[in-house]
Formats: C-alpha cells, structure tokens, sequence
C-alpha cells in the first residue's frame, strides 16, 4: 500500500526516536546527580518544571509557535489533568532519589497494571482483551523477581517502590482523565492546542501543583539544606544539573508528544518499553547500581510482559487529516 504524502519520513521518526531516548536516558541521569546533590526533592521536581517553562515561554515569545488561547473553563478542565500529571513527574524524581535508577524503571515498568484497574474502575469503562489482562502476571511476576537478591531473600527498597507505584498510579489516572480534554482541545483549531502546546499547559500546571509539596515538606529547611548541599557540591554543580536535567525532561517530552502523533499509541508504547532497557543499562553503568541474575531475568519478564501488553492492547491510529500543520 503506498505511503500517503503527509506520512512523515522513515528517518524524521527516527529522528524523534533518537532524541527522546537520549533526552531520557540523559535525563535520569542528570536527575539522579541532581537529588544525590540536593536532597530536598520535591524541589529539584519543581525546579525541573520551571526550566520547561521557561523553555515554552521563549518559543512563544518568539513566535516559534503560537500560543494557546484558552477560556478559564479549558484551564479548569486541564487541572485533574495537570495535578496527575505534577504527581507522575515528582513520584519518578523521588523513587529515583531515594532508591536506584534501575530499579525505579523496574517498577515503572508496572504502569500497565495500574492503567488496566484505572481503566476498570473509572467510568467509561475501558476493557482490554483477555490476552492483554494476562499479559499483567508477567509484569508483575518478572518484577517480584527482580525483588528477589541471592541468599537474602526478598530485598525492596519500599520507598522507591512507593514513590515509583505512585507515579504508576498517577500516569494512569492522567492517561484515563485526559484523553477526551486533550482530544477536545487539539480538535478546536481556534485554541492551538497542537500536542506541543497540550504538553507545555500541562507542564505549567504541574509546576503550581508541586508548590504546596514543596512548602509543606521543604520550604522550613530548604535554606540549610541547600547551604549543606553547596558547601559539599558547589553551586554549579547543583545548579547545572538541576537545569540540565529540567531540560532534558522537557525535550524528550515533546520529542515522546511529537513521535506518538505521528504514529499512534501502539507503537508509541512498545518504544517507550524499549527505552526502560536502555536506562536501566546506563544507569547500572553510569551509577555502578549492581545487576544480580534475579535482576536481570526479572526485569526482562517485566519489560517483555509490557511490549506484550502493548500489542495486545486496542488504540487508535492517528487520522492523516491530524497530521496537517
């Protein structure tokens, strides 16, 4: 079957998929230094949003793209969605903080579990094929066996696996609740509410919805303990990494944005699969986080029983008349 004209280009999608790996995988990088760094978290979080802001100001204020024009009634709408959204970002920075890398993308890589009891419990219903609910025993056994160390035993780290369940948990709710705003918004061309645009409201939201974390965990101590962390760091070193990694989350969210609305879902999510692997191996490299056969084994159960769920799974492809600039 011929490609239609407005089909994007083999190697612009690979394009997009280059960058959102490495923005990433850089990004988790850049993350881990900067909570090893400074440890009041919620606030590296925020910060990392104010960096995207900033980033979405300037290609509105050079007219690189236009700005959204939305009613008090969109913003309120966008809320629920930009509150899970604030959630999902802070419980990955957390779980990463306090725990490894890897082994936060382990847990991660349970987000189907959640997304399926999301997708049962909160109206309309949405059900998965049979094949696709059993594709959740693997994701689920594969990480128990990560959990699982030699001649120790169970060995979790349960706050990491909290704060990591938490971003599950929210991502899904964001997923179930914001699929029909956002299609409603980006279908009203008025509002240029492109999936650019979607990503950098929500992204705006999210940062106010961090603040009341940030003061009540934070705020009364964030003076000393950014006094303590500079001392032994430095201030560049805390500062670089902090806006190196705000930057890298922005990008690779807008590279993630623009490779699903060329693709669709499906694809969309085996990719986003793949990209744990590549993380979890920079990461055990880069931190020296260690790698046991349990681990390995576990989190390849995991990961495959994700791609599987992925196939499994129905979504729609996006309509060529989407694709129109």
């Amino acid at each position: 079957m011929p490609a239609s004209k407005e089909g994007p280009s083999t190697l612009k999608l690979a394009g997009l998929v280059f960058a959102w790996y490495a923005g990433n995988t850089f990004y988790n990088i850049y993350n881990k230094k900067a909570t090893n760094g400074l440890h009041a978290h919620w606030t590296v979080a925020s910060l990392q949003l104010i960096v995207g802001i900033a980033c979405s100001l300037l290609m509105w204020g050079t007219g690189i793209r236009k700005i959204p024009n939305l009613s008090a009634a969109d913003i309120a709408a966008c809320i629920p969605i930009g509150l899970f959204a604030c959630l999902a970002h802070c419980g990955s920075v957390l779980s990463a903080a306090v725990g490894e890398v890897s082994f936060s993308q382990i847990v991660k890589a349970c987000e189907p579990v959640f997304a399926a009891v999301v997708g049962v419990a909160v109206p309309p219903m949405d059900l998965k094929p049979i094949l696709a609910y059993a594709m959740l025993i693997p994701i689920v056994g594969g990480v128990g066996l990560a959990c699982v160390k030699e001649g120790k035993g169970v060995s979790i780290n349960v706050e990491s696996f909290l704060w990591a369940s938490m971003a599950n948990a929210a991502a899904a709710l964001k997923g179930k609740l914001g699929s029909s705003v956002t299609k409603s918004l980006q279908t009203d061309k008025t509002k240029n509410m492109d999936a650019a645009n979607v990503y950098a409201v929500m992204n705006i939201i999210s940062f106010f919805c961090t603040m009341p974390f940030v003061v009540i965990n934070e705020l009364p101590t964030l003076g000393k303990t950014f006094a303590e962390a500079t001392a032994k760091s430095g201030a560049a070193d805390i500062w670089t990494n902090i806006f190196l990694s705000g930057l890298c989350f922005y990008f690779y969210n807008e590279f993630a944005f623009a490779f699903t609305a060329q693709v669709g879902a499906v694809t969309s999510s085996v990719l986003n699969t793949a990209k744990r692997v590549i993380i979890i191996v920079v990461s055990s490299i880069v931190f020296k986080e260690a790698m046991e056969r349990n681990t390995v084994i576990g989190s390849a159960i995991a990961i495959g029983g994700t791609f599987a769920y992925s196939l499994a799974s129905p979504h729609h492809a996006p309509k060529a008349k989407d694709k129109k600039a």
